[in-house]
């Protein structure tokens, strides 16, 4: 059960909710992927405009 904010919400009323990701140029659900392909998404790193922007 997931409490935050006051909301609660039972496992049995969340919904599945289904990925999809850019490659060459197509976009594809990410359960459609064989087990290398999947593996090479979970590796993949994500930036924030604000963390891009910022000088060392």
């Amino acid at each position: 059960m997931l409490e935050k904010e006051g909301i609660k919400i039972n496992d049995s009323e969340r919904t599945r909710c289904e990925v999809w990701t850019r490659v060459m140029g197509y976009h594809r659900p990410i359960d459609s992927f064989n087990i290398g392909k999947k593996g090479e998404v979970s590796e993949r790193k994500y930036f924030t405009e604000e963390n891009a922007c910022k000088c060392h």
